[in-house]
């Protein structure tokens, strides 16, 4: 997240609104030329691009069956200690309770997917044969083993609670800086850290004190390394998605460029500077998608880059930072050749804020990814709720939401966990209120396997002391159910679950109530519904 563009902790704080805002307020730089299509029309502009959120899902009984589907979740930041562990070198059992908890927001606020941060800087939150164990976890930057395995530790109560994992990495960050990170010593890195032993595959940057050191992206043994380290997650827990924020080349610091000229001069093959490191963005994010595709192809993969693409012509009406001339991240590639599963820029802005107007960024990517299979989620700035101006607005997020409906988003992803915790101003009651009443099912992905599952067979209900209706289910299958009751006019979704877990229905009327149940495969494909059963009152 931009949010990430953070000097040492102890003077975060000054620097918070230069980090998140910088961008839009700052650099205009040279952009190279490009194919330009024709301008979209107005039509295009106003029509929504993908299927409503609400769809039809078949009948239950003589009812048809409809639900929500919605990408739901937020970011659960590890670096700096931002929302989790609260401290670095915690012991296990607080380490633990600290993220049940924050599962428990993620239920409450009615979410299906988690983001969680783990490798924030060339670290790792499992064991690894790539890369030290983070700091930010057991508290010393000498890779220090904590004795036990969260990774398998967060995956397994994420699915229980029927959330997505989607395990979340930096590429090509090495280290953070000094001093809650080695910075540029490297006296300070664990040892057998991969920079030390490969010299040629470091770059420091800036100079100074809020230096960090890199992967170089433009070495190919370098890249093939962070693939490597990244991958091994993927093999050795069982995740949902691959996801990468907008870290790509570093941000640019005033006065300073990327010292990477022994490597340009290397492999540089007579292209610009410029041209030469989009190609190797683009080469980390297309072999990423084929190498997740070899070992696990129903992984979805994602990435969440800067909110603006380009500035005019083919780009979008704004006047900020360019992703593509600043950090080489060309994303309209990406989507257009089809190299994601879905993206989630990261539209930091309010409605009306003349350097980048959400209302204007918004219908900009609507526009651009028209016809293609890669899915759009939108970064939601929960973290800036509270602040001068605009975002003192409670009700700024809610709207930017009902934007999201008006053209089709299929999903939203908070930054981060704690303001989602937090409720500033009531933003999160607002919008949740509104948008998030109910449960919602991840939007199906036609490019991944699917399976869905035989219809199962409700063969029982029992009501609770507290009024829950608690089904017993024979037959089925499938990674997840979707539980339906019946009203006037349609059987709506009412919960949700992993397989194996308890068909409930938290809140169902008194009297009797009638309901279906299907299951879905772990692409959120749906089997056929169980025919309708009636519980007693």
């Amino acid at each position: 997240m931009t949010v990430l563009r953070r000097p040492p902790v102890w003077v975060a704080l000054l620097l918070a609104v230069v980090l998140f805002t910088g961008a839009v307020l700052g650099v205009g730089l040279m952009r190279a030329a490009f194919y330009k299509p024709p301008a979209p029309t107005a039509a295009e502009l106003t029509e929504p691009f993908g299927p409503a959120q609400t769809v039809s899902q078949g009948m239950c009984g003589v009812q048809p069956i409809k639900a929500t589907r919605e990408l739901r979740g937020m970011w659960l930041t590890t670096v700096y200690n931002i929302d989790w562990p609260s401290k670095p070198g915690l012991p296990q059992e607080q380490v633990r309770a600290e993220y049940l908890k924050w599962l428990d927001v993620a239920v409450a606020q009615r979410h299906n997917a988690i983001f969680v941060h783990v490798r924030p800087s060339g670290d790792a939150f499992w064991k690894s044969d790539y890369a030290p164990w983070s700091n930010w976890l057991t508290g010393k930057l000498d890779g220090t083993d904590p004795g036990w395995d969260p990774m398998a530790f967060m995956v397994d109560e994420a699915h229980k609670r029927n959330l997505e994992f989607h395990a979340w990495f930096n590429p090509y960050r090495g280290t953070q800086p000094a001093p809650s990170g080695a910075g540029t010593d490297l006296t300070k890195l664990a040892p057998g850290h991969p920079l030390l032993a490969h010299p040629d595959w470091r770059i420091a940057y800036p100079t100074g004190t809020t230096g960090r050191l890199y992967f170089d992206p433009g070495n190919p043994e370098a890249r093939r390394f962070v693939e490597d380290a990244m991958l091994e997650a993927v093999r050795k827990y069982d995740v949902d998605g691959v996801h990468f924020d907008d870290f790509f080349y570093p941000y640019p610091e005033k006065g300073e460029d990327f010292p990477d000229g022994a490597s340009f001069a290397k492999y540089g093959a007579g292209k610009s500077r410029a041209d030469w490191r989009r190609d190797n963005v683009d080469t980390l994010v297309r072999e990423m998608k084929e190498r997740i595709a070899e070992i696990k192809p129903w992984v979805k993969y994602g990435i969440s880059p800067f909110g603006i693409w380009r500035n005019g012509g083919e780009g979008s009406d704004t006047s900020g930072l360019e992703s593509y001339s600043a950090i080489y991240a060309d994303t309209r590639k990406w989507v257009r050749e089809g190299w994601l599963d879905y993206i989630v820029p990261q539209l930091y802005w309010t409605i009306g804020f003349d350097k980048a107007d959400y209302a204007k960024v918004l219908p900009w990517w609507i526009t651009m990814m028209k016809g293609s299979p890669v899915q759009l989620y939108i970064g939601m700035a929960d973290y800036r709720v509270g602040e001068k101006g605009d975002w003192s607005d409670p009700a700024q997020l809610d709207r930017q939401m009902a934007l999201n409906d008006k053209y089709g988003v299929q999903g939203q992803v908070h930054f981060s966990a704690k303001q989602v915790r937090e409720d500033r101003l009531g933003s999160v009651t607002r919008y949740a209120g509104k948008h998030y009443a109910s449960p919602a099912l991840p939007p199906r992905m036609a490019r991944l396997p699917a399976s869905p599952p035989a219809a199962p067979r409700i063969t029982a209900g029992t009501r609770s002391a507290s009024g829950a209706v608690t089904l017993t289910v024979a037959d089925g299958g499938g990674t997840s159910w979707a539980l339906y009751r019946v009203g006037e006019r349609e059987a709506t979704l009412v919960a949700t679950g992993r397989a194996g877990s308890a068909v409930t229905d938290p809140s169902p009327p008194p009297g009797p109530a009638t309901y279906c149940l299907a299951g879905l495969d772990r692409s959120a494909n749906e089997g056929p519904p169980s025919s309708p059963f009636t519980t007693a009152g």
